[in-house]
């Protein structure tokens, strides 16, 4: 089922399977700007990812000493959601451990994505509640897909916009969507443009680190742009369904990557895992401008 807040700005809705977002839509140019989901490219729209983000090696992981398997990116974005707190313009949906996650990951935990609007913002939270015994170890990332063009021209007259000049370092995947040692400086033009092609994504996602916290699709041609900023987040992905002419870019905050390639990866060692002990919580975001 879909719920929807709105203010003067922009109406959004949520479907409880996966609490993804359905449509972000101005109320200005009555634009939508989310990526609708055409399964010719990729059902998804906006995946929540949790408690892993990206592929793991064999498909497993190892935790607490067991291994466990699960399928990428996380059972979050199959799971349906229970609305548990709505008003106009915020909305809160949940999930929490039963005996089919049991299997998968072995933690009990208490998982829940807010969406807010403040003026032409959309914040997205994230909390993970632990309410076991045992300290828990989790992965977790945003998925929003962007419609590419949202204002005219084609998927090419459009260009990512870093917050700041940088040299991002571009981290590498195999072929398998596993990670591997390589990494590079990915140049940009004037230190802060990546100008979209489709062949950008023939390898699958750019995944970065080091970036600013902030980036934004714009195009010459018009004033609109989307902005997504990711302070809590230190991974970059930006995707469309490789070797496509996909007409969306996916902007994706990460706070842990995929497994690299080998043996099953073991939560409690990975780098930037989080950690979360009994009785206590964490909480993480990321924030979608819609720019007119």
């Amino acid at each position: 089922m879909v719920y929807f807040i709105e203010n003067g700005y922009l109406s959004v809705g949520v479907d409880t399977l996966g609490a993804q977002l359905s449509s972000i839509l101005s109320k200005k140019t009555n634009c939508e700007y989310l990526w609708q989901g055409d399964e010719k490219y990729w059902k998804g729209r906006a995946y929540n990812l949790f408690p892993h983000v990206g592929r793991l090696a064999g498909g497993k992981f190892v935790v607490e000493g067991k291994e466990y398997a699960m399928d990428r990116h996380g059972f979050a974005r199959g799971m349906d959601f229970v609305l548990t707190a709505k008003a106009p313009s915020s909305m809160t949906f949940t999930i929490s451990a039963n005996d089919q996650t049991k299997k998968l990951y072995p933690f009990d935990f208490i998982f829940s994505v807010t969406f807010s609007l403040q003026k032409n913002q959309l914040l997205v939270s994230y909390k993970i509640q632990n309410a076991g015994k045992n300290t828990m170890f989790f992965g977790l990332g945003g998925h929003p897909g962007f419609n590419l063009p949202f204002d005219g021209g084609e998927f090419e007259d459009y260009f990512v916009e870093f917050d700041s000049e940088c040299v991002p370092t571009q981290v590498f995947a195999n072929e398998k969507g596993l990670m591997t040692n390589s990494s590079s400086p990915l140049n940009l033009e004037n230190s802060k443009v990546l100008r979209l092609k489709h062949e950008l994504f023939d390898n699958d996602a750019i995944i970065m680190k080091d970036t600013p916290k902030g980036v934004s699709i714009k195009a010459k041609h018009t004033n609109r742009s989307v902005r997504v900023v990711f302070d809590k987040m230190p991974y970059l992905g930006l995707w469309h369904m490789p070797k496509t002419d996909a007409p969306y870019l996916c902007i994706e905050p990460w706070m842990t990557l995929p497994s690299p390639d080998g043996e099953p990866e073991v939560f409690e060692r990975k780098e930037n895992i989080g950690i979360v002990k009994p009785n206590e919580s964490f909480t993480s975001d990321f924030a979608i401008y819609i720019n007119e």
